[in-house]
């Protein structure tokens, strides 16, 4: 009773790897580099994007491309003689929504597709091990699904609280011994180790041209770096949880994780407290910190709504949309979901500037790339019972876009301008793309069988 798809590696050879992964919880494998053959290289470079940016070489996938063949089989004869040399992966500082930078690290083309096939390899072992409530950056998995998740638990578990929680800098603070000490648990091949550890080892290139070799961290930007950040963080996190719901909780308890945000929604407060309290000693232990500022607990769900003794229902937010604990129209109980605030404001501040930029260019390409957008909007912020939400970011999309053409000259036809924009560039109309709700499913199917029901009682 899933509801996301089941995936399957592209080389038949990797399915009996699968197969052995899921029979057996505790197998280490021991010979799985043979796999990164000359066709799994090629299948790799196929899926990387063409307009990515460049590594420290300045090679794109196009130029490499150019003697694919030749290249493919020069780096395959070189991984098997051991000849193969990671480069550092090139640092681009980019600047984060709430104020500050995020450094991205952009890895070569050649380095992008040993890591590509390597991560195809690691799929069809951890695949099998990851639970059912990790969302983010795997195969067959994306955002929506884990909001779909969250949506279901809140509307049909006994939930009364919800732990928002945040880790401080992950992938800056994963340790590199920790990290390979985790994943030799699964993994006993020296070859993929040593390559893992090649990526890890290599470093940093910053704009100015210095290199730096740090202990700790995986570039954010790497092929192999997601599921790294998640192998870490079902080991961590997942594992803990999972056994300690079953264990030890008095009440159910949820959890639905996208990478390193993750939401734990509790019947019971002290079970909340008592997780928080335990999940802070548990990332201490393995050099990671979580975020206070980020990491709330909540009054939320359908016991709350009218107010009381105990407090109000409180609102939280996550992957971007504010979960409210609300109603429908005939009074009953309703998860709704809108816009996050910041995500709404950041979202005109980032068009009023491009309009700004680009404002010397024609309209009608104005327009065409205002579309685009708006559509990429609607794409992931169409849920149900956000259309509001979508129309006043329309509006006001094309009321800055109106007041910045306004600017382009003092002799400008206003009144000709606002019909202009009006008739002939209209901007798309909002539209909800995923009409889908919560699930029909029983909360405790859909996160692995556990944490609904009998299965989040102490083991007597």
């Amino acid at each position: 009773m899933s509801h996301t798809r089941r995936w399957e590696p592209t080389c038949p050879k990797l399915r009996r790897v699968q197969e052995v992964a899921q029979a057996k919880r505790e197998e280490r494998f021991t010979s799985l580099a043979h796999h990164l053959t000359v066709d799994a290289l090629r299948q790799s470079y196929k899926k990387l994007e063409a307009g990515a940016a460049a590594g420290v070489d300045g090679i794109t996938k196009k130029r490499y491309g150019e003697t694919l063949e030749k290249n493919l089989s020069d780096l395959h004869q070189r991984l098997k003689e051991g000849k193969y040399r990671a480069s550092p992966a090139r640092r681009v500082w980019i600047e984060k929504p709430g104020g500050g930078e995020r450094p991205l690290g952009i890895p070569t083309v050649e380095d992008k597709i040993v890591q590509g096939a390597v991560v195809e390899i690691l799929n069809c072992i951890y695949e099998t091990d990851f639970l059912g409530f990790s969302y983010g950056s795997r195969p067959g998995r994306n955002a929506h699904q884990a909001l779909q998740a969250l949506q279901t638990v809140l509307q049909k578990g006994r939930v009364n609280w919800v732990l928002d929680a945040d880790i401080s800098k992950f992938f800056d603070s994963i340790d590199h011994k920790e990290l390979m000490r985790i994943i030799q648990n699964r993994v006993k091949d020296r070859g993929l180790l040593r390559l893992i550890g090649k990526w890890l080892s290599a470093g940093v290139v910053e704009e100015d041209g210095r290199r730096i070799r740090e202990k700790k961290g995986t570039p954010q930007g790497g092929v192999i770096s997601p599921l790294l950040a998640n192998i870490f963080l079902h080991e961590v996190v997942d594992k803990h949880v999972h056994k300690w719901r079953e264990t030890q909780a008095t009440g159910e308890v949820y959890i639905v994780r996208y990478m390193d945000d993750f939401v734990i929604a509790c019947q019971e407060e002290r079970d909340a407290q008592t997780l928080l309290v335990e999940l802070e000693e548990r990332l201490r232990t393995h050099g990671l910190a979580l975020n206070r500022e980020k990491t709330q607990l909540h009054r939320f769900g359908k016991n709350w709504r009218g107010g009381g003794p105990g407090g109000k229902s409180e609102t939280f937010d996550f992957l971007g949309l504010t979960h409210i604990a609300g109603k429908d129209r005939r009074g009953n109980y309703l998860v709704i979901r809108k816009t996050a605030r910041k995500r709404f404001q950041r979202g005109l501040a980032m068009i009023g500037r491009w309009c700004k930029t680009n404002l010397h260019r024609p309209v009608a390409w104005q327009w065409a790339q205002l579309c685009r957008k708006l559509t990429g909007h609607y794409n992931y912020y169409g849920v149900r019972g956000n259309y509001e939400a979508l129309v006043r970011y329309r509006h006001q999309v094309w009321q800055g876009w109106h007041n910045t053409l306004k600017r382009r000259s003092q002799k400008l036809n206003t009144s000709r301008t606002y019909t202009l924009l009006r008739d002939v560039f209209k901007l798309p109309t909002p539209r909800i793309t995923h009409s889908e709700g919560w699930l029909c499913a029983n909360p405790g199917y859909l996160l692995g069988r556990a944490g609904c029901g009998n299965a989040a009682r102490p083991v007597l």
